[in-house]
């Protein structure tokens, strides 16, 4: 293969990339998130510095069901993302991600810098119950539950639609050969082309387990805020950096 044909690739192995070129268009995306308070000092802990936390002291724990996904196909994610502030504008700081399909986990990484980790998330209709479940490494680390469809949020799908349009900022470390961190940067990034197609709030409740390879618990459920369930069609673009930590030293 040529040098100009590489430099065309997207990604590895030559043979068969793990992912092609996006943006990547997602159909019929299904979230559930619970909004809860914890502890502000175990928040600075988990933000990267020039970010900062905001007054809220809350986290957004999430299940997105991802049924249909350009270059990933079908799969499930959960994990931790922390309100904060950056440059003075709200931002969502991706704290942990847990999925289970290898072509996001890679791009994901690759790219944006998200902290996606292989579990076994999994969001599903139970009776009456909206369920979320996270399992890694044979054991269960994170249960959440809301009650379906309670309240519809129809009148509301403009707060749903800046939620998601929301800036989000990640924190990407890539080593170089040496094992030092050859890239070591944030990220950021703005979900585009948005339709809500439902959206829905109601009681929830969130169960947190220690885990030492996928630490969810290290922020402590104190009080749960709110749920919201929605389902919709976007296109994740490529990002941007906003911070470069090499430069700044």
């Amino acid at each position: 293969m040529k040098a100009e044909d590489i430099l065309r690739l997207r990604s590895t192995p030559l043979s068969s990339p793990s992912y092609p070129a996006g943006p990547y268009r997602f159909v019929d995306r299904e979230y559930m998130t619970i909004t809860y308070e914890t502890d502000p000092a175990l928040i600075r802990e988990h933000l990267p510095e020039p970010i900062e936390p905001n007054a809220e002291n809350i986290v957004v724990y999430e299940w997105i069901k991802m049924p249909d996904s350009s270059g990933f196909g079908d799969y499930t994610e959960s994990g931790l993302v922390i309100p904060a502030t950056f440059k003075g504008e709200d931002v969502s700081y991706v704290s942990q991600m847990y999925l289970d399909d290898q072509a996001p986990i890679a791009a994901g990484r690759e790219i944006w810098g998200f902290p996606k980790k292989y579990a076994h998330p999994k969001l599903q209709l139970v009776k009456d119950t909206l369920t979320g479940t996270l399992e890694y490494a044979g054991q269960q680390v994170a249960m959440g539950t809301m009650a379906y469809k309670h309240v519809s949020m129809e009148g509301s799908r403009e707060r749903t639609h800046t939620s998601l349009a929301k800036t989000q900022i990640n924190l990407k470390v890539i080593p170089g050969i040496d094992g030092d961190a050859e890239i070591c940067q944030l990220v950021a990034l703005n979900i585009e082309d948005i339709t809500i197609k439902g959206s829905w709030s109601g009681p929830a409740r969130l169960h947190l387990i220690p885990h030492v390879n996928a630490p969810v618990a290290d922020l402590p459920v104190r009080r749960i805020i709110g749920a919201t369930h929605f389902i919709a069609d976007l296109t994740l673009p490529y990002g941007r950096v906003v911070h470069d930590y090499r430069a700044s030293r």
